[in-house]
């Protein structure tokens, strides 16, 4: 079984104690936030995400629900009372080939605090196929739907969850109110003051409290009680942890990226690129106007993300163009999580051949806390603070906790034997945010 979420770790030491932090907010150190949306969650989705707004423009009775057999989320929903089924093979196609090759990974001249980027060292690959997007809600909802799984964000933690993680004499301190499920968060009463110099201390990111414990924040509940998916079915999966994003990998026959796999497939075959698309953030257009090419921040983290790219949160998952292989949002949209434990020293001692990533992890900051790798970097991604959207970043986090800004996508080995593989017939073709809108499901198609 995985280990708890260490994130429970803050819900339990931070909302009720004056334990001081020792943990940092677990895969969240390079991102930022935007904390008038998240002061009132629910205020910033659209009319189209939220049933109280749907209803006021829409004068008609809403229709009946769909059904779960109709509906993927209705069926995940409703997957608790259904027999397990795992699928005898991948689901759908929406992959695309990587061919083999060796480039040159990391970054000669890493920035400020990005050390573990280099020494830039040549990695040969074999042939790989990977998905075009993150994996979306659409897409998790299947899986749930088909297993029963229940993520992390969504468990109930205990006491002896915390054992070993929170000083024994804090733990009878615990009110049971402060076991409640839930995930990291944006929090709307960070320390302004101090939050304004976290461009020169990324630290202070911790201790002016960016980030809480939300109850109830989870795949299906993305900003907490009162969000939803509607309207986000083709938006990336948050809320996961390494965990989840394995056992979906498993389900569906296919693995996390490597880390080399995933810096490879993000440069596509251009040698030395800053970014998936080229060397400057906002290229000019052929009309001459600036171009956004990903979701990230755009403002001085974490006060105001001013949405010039069109989104404040997540985005569609094809929401901007792909890279020169056709693979979407590399960069920016979500974090994405990676096979290898994090160590920096890695590419000075890993092998140049279809590195597998270390057998163990250490992160010098958290030397107690083991991390996986994660890459691409999210919508709180910002330039005076992370841009953890450069090919070449990297970051890392705790494999139990999941958060707001991270989601993952998979990858495929054995190319032969997975386009070979009979295809799972009973793929979803319904609307999976219906239920939840009131309105009807509309057939979208097979995978």
């Amino acid at each position: 079984m995985p280990r708890p979420p260490a994130a429970a770790v803050l819900v339990a030491s931070l909302r009720f104690l004056t334990l001081p932090l020792v943990l940092a907010p677990l895969a969240l150190a390079g991102c930022g936030a935007e904390p008038d949306a998240a002061a009132e969650p629910v205020a910033a989705l659209t009319a189209q995400q939220t049933p109280a707004a749907a209803a006021d423009a829409v004068e008609e009775p809403a229709p009946a629900a769909p059904t779960p057999a109709s509906d993927p989320i209705a069926a995940a929903n409703a997957a608790a009372d259904q027999p397990r089924v795992a699928p005898a093979s991948p689901v759908g196609d929406g992959m695309v080939a990587v061919p083999g090759g060796s480039f040159r990974m990391g970054t000669p001249d890493p920035p400020r605090l990005h050390g573990d980027e280099s020494p830039v060292h040549e990695v040969t690959l074999s042939p790989f196929w990977m998905d075009e997007t993150e994996v979306t809600n659409d897409q998790f909802a299947a899986f749930v739907a088909a297993t029963g799984y229940v993520t992390a964000a969504e468990k109930p933690i205990t006491r002896e969850d915390l054992k070993g993680m929170v000083p024994d004499e804090f733990l009878a301190n615990i009110p049971e109110e402060g076991l409640e499920p839930g995930s990291v968060c944006l929090s709307p009463t960070f320390d302004r003051r101090m939050a304004a110099y976290i461009g020169e201390n990324p630290n202070l990111v911790v201790q002016a409290g960016v980030w809480q414990m939300q109850d109830g924040a989870n795949w299906r509940h993305p900003e907490g009680p009162g969000s939803d998916l509607i309207g986000k079915g083709d938006h990336p999966v948050v809320h996961v942890s390494w965990d989840d994003a394995v056992a979906y990998a498993d389900w569906a026959g296919k693995q996390l990226p490597t880390e080399a796999q995933w810096e490879y497939a993000a440069r596509a075959g251009h040698a030395g690129r800053e970014y998936p698309w080229g060397d400057v953030l906002l290229p000019e257009g052929e009309d001459g106007k600036t171009e956004h090419r990903a979701n990230i921040y755009q403002g001085k983290f974490p006060f105001e993300d001013s949405g010039a790219d069109g989104f404040t949160r997540s985005s569609p998952a094809k929401a901007f163009p792909p890279n020169d292989w056709g693979l979407y949002a590399l960069s920016g949209n979500v974090w994405e999580w990676c096979r290898d434990w994090y160590r920096p020293d890695y590419y000075a001692t890993g092998p140049n051949v279809d590195p597998p990533g270390p057998e163990d992890s250490f992160d010098p900051n958290e030397p107690n806390l083991p991390k996986r790798v994660q890459r691409g970097g999210s919508f709180l991604c910002s330039d005076n603070y992370c841009t953890g959207y450069r090919v070449a970043s990297r970051m890392k986090g705790d494999p139990g906790t999941g958060s707001l800004h991270c989601g993952f996508r998979c990858v495929v080995e054995d190319v032969d034997a997975w386009k070979n593989a009979p295809r799972w017939t009973a793929k979803p073709t319904a609307n999976p945010t219906a239920e939840a809108a009131g309105a009807p499901a509309e057939p979208t198609g097979a995978e």
